[in-house]
């Protein structure tokens, strides 16, 4: 339960939402009478110093940002153990929330909403801040069509580059961009990506990339192409279609330079659609079925004067008598060419030998004048060959070597295979004992062991955010729970393998996830109530508070039962009611016990 006062001037009305890391509470600022959005770390959050740090750190980078579309950070502060941000409350919907009822979007509408968020990002940019996770629930928008940026949970600033990253969660995979789906830091250009696939989304009611796992989302978005948002919504035009493919490049230095340079684009598209007269290299007009071009009115500008059209020559029919043309003079030199060929055929005796026997092999005339027939027959080829050798199993080298030694060309590849040890051959293309021509190629696939990966840091971190992150990253996930008494329920409290260690993919990772500060049950039903009351009597955090002792009236199965037996137990909640346990459960520490006991008769 969270304080109701806050250093004795925020109050602390209602919450507002639950994210990875922090809560986040409608609240009113006394001594100014305004009200506040109040964001508050996890409990298991308040005693890491590395959080901490960070958590202080994004605040105070977020604090020096002032833009109209962005949420602004009103106060930093500490109430004992408990740290805290104070926002600017901004009342509106999410973005997503308005994306689920109303997409496919107006196109002005999405146009305004994008230039709006863009020019937000590069406010942030300009401060050294990268947001890294936007999204469209982390975009409210007001009713008055006010788009602004909010949550910067695991947003990377300058101020923070020197520390470590433990427990900064990577953004929602549906928008990451390839760089970050692949590792690698993000950069502004990291932000207009996921920028680019909101406007993909605002504008066709679904995402680009899509799958059933987070990471086979992230490798489309690593290597699959975007399909275009026209197949979806043709309504779109050409030219804002090419901004967002612009924004979706898989290659950082191929999208815009800034998010400035796509606020500008988006603001120049929709002057373009509003004013026909813009000339704009950049950008494509709407790509609409354009009707026959119609004389327009003669228009002055200060850049080049209009032509005044000179009278429009009444149509005439050019006479065919007039004149020879070039396609007469072709005809009749065609004619004269296949006149010619006839001459040289028949004064060559090529008819003669055309209607000649066919069977009778060609005749040459000796110096005596007699004819002696005459054939050509051909030499045979001699072909070389040589037999495959069996390359499976065996290293490159010794592969290379063995078909060197048999006259063939070695042609390597490789891949990952956990299964083959790095360097031995896994498949051959032409099977072992064929036999082929000399100095054949030969292609074969040579192991590179096991893909090593990464393993994240989920340490700290809601469950399903940890699943996510860990699957993202091509690894498999065992989920053991266990009591804490320090980690929230549903967090997790460590992991193994451990942070950091380069694991073969598809490995699994073990995450000790927090039921929460709870105690299991001892196994005290079936035993004699003084053995019963023994054991509770030492086990810290419970507390038998009543032996309710049930004759045949009350029992059913009376005989069942030894007298004194405990057949039963329950715990106290509240209103005094009672709910039952069974030996073994998992019931919150400080439980107050009852226990229902066979009268002796």
């Amino acid at each position: 339960m969270q304080p109701q006062l806050l250093d004795g001037r925020y109050q602390v009305e209602r919450l507002l939402g639950d994210g990875g890391m922090a809560r986040v509470y409608l609240g009113r600022d006394l001594r100014l009478n305004r009200p506040v959005a109040i964001k508050i770390p996890h409990s298991h959050l308040m005693t890491d110093p590395d959080f901490l740090a960070r958590f202080r750190h994004e605040a105070h980078a977020a604090a020096m940002v002032s833009h109209p579309n962005l949420v602004d950070v009103y106060d930093v502060g500490q109430d004992g153990d408990l740290h805290y941000i104070v926002m600017e409350y901004v009342a509106g919907s999410t973005l997503k929330q308005l994306i689920n009822r109303e997409a496919p979007f107006a196109i002005p509408r999405a146009v305004r909403i994008g230039e709006q968020i863009a020019r937000g990002l590069h406010a942030a940019h300009r401060a050294g801040l990268i947001h890294r996770d936007i999204k469209p629930q982390n975009i409210i928008v007001t009713d008055d069509g006010q788009a602004r940026i909010t949550d910067f949970g695991v947003a990377k600033s300058h101020l923070s580059t020197a520390m470590t990253e433990t427990g900064i969660t990577l953004g929602t995979v549906d928008y990451i961009a390839p760089e970050q789906a692949q590792g690698r830091p993000a950069t502004p250009q990291s932000d207009i990506y996921a920028l680019g696939v909101v406007l993909y989304e605002m504008l066709t009611g679904r995402l680009p990339f899509t799958g059933d796992t987070p990471v086979a989302v992230a490798m489309k978005h690593i290597s699959e192409p975007p399909p275009p948002p026209r197949r979806y919504n043709p309504q779109i035009p050409s030219a804002l279609e090419a901004i967002i493919l612009r924004a979706l490049a898989k290659d950082p230095a191929q999208r815009q330079r800034s998010a400035l340079e796509l606020a500008e684009e988006l603001r120049s598209y929709e002057q373009l659609v509003t004013q026909a007269t813009v000339v704009n290299p950049g950008i494509e007009p709407l790509a609409q079925v354009r009707p026959a071009p119609s004389p327009r009115p003669a228009q002055v500008t200060a850049s080049r004067p209009a032509a005044i059209p000179s009278p429009r020559p009444a149509t005439t029919r050019v006479p065919r008598q007039e004149g020879v043309g070039c396609g007469v003079f072709l005809v009749g030199m065609l004619t004269l060419a296949g006149v010619l060929a006839v001459v040289f055929v028949v004064s060559s005796g090529m008819l003669n030998n055309l209607f000649s026997n066919p069977s009778r092999p060609p005749t040459t005339q000796p110096a005596n004048g007699q004819s002696q027939s005459t054939e050509v027959t051909p030499s045979p080829t001699v072909v070389a060959t040589t037999i495959v050798p069996e390359l499976v199993g065996r290293s490159d080298g010794e592969a290379r070597q063995l078909l060197q030694q048999n006259q063939l060309i070695p042609v390597p590849s490789s891949e990952h295979n956990r299964n083959v040890p790095q360097g031995i051959v896994m498949t051959q293309a032409i099977p072992a004992g064929t036999v082929v021509e000399v100095n054949s190629p030969v292609s074969y696939t040579v192991s590179l062991g096991p893909l090593l990966v990464e393993v994240p840091n989920v340490t700290g971190t809601r469950q399903d955010i940890a699943r996510n992150q860990l699957v993202a990253a091509g690894l498999k996930v065992n989920v053991v729970e266990e009591p804490s008494q320090t980690v929230d329920e549903g967090f997790v409290i460590r992991q193994s393998p451990s942070a950091t260690l380069r694991i073969p993919q598809d490995d699994i990772v073990t995450i000790y996830v927090s039921l929460g500060d709870v105690i299991r049950f001892p196994e005290v039903i079936g035993r004699s109530r003084a053995e019963a009351e023994a054991i509770l009597a030492n086990t810290p955090g419970l507390t038998l508070v009543f032996v309710d002792v049930q004759g045949r009236d009350r029992l059913p199965d009376f005989d069942r039962y030894a007298p004194n037996e405990v057949v039963s137990a329950a715990r106290v909640i509240g209103n005094n009611q009672v709910i039952g346990i069974n030996n073994n459960d998992y019931i919150p520490r400080g439980s107050s016990i009852v226990l229902g006991v066979r009268a002796e008769e």
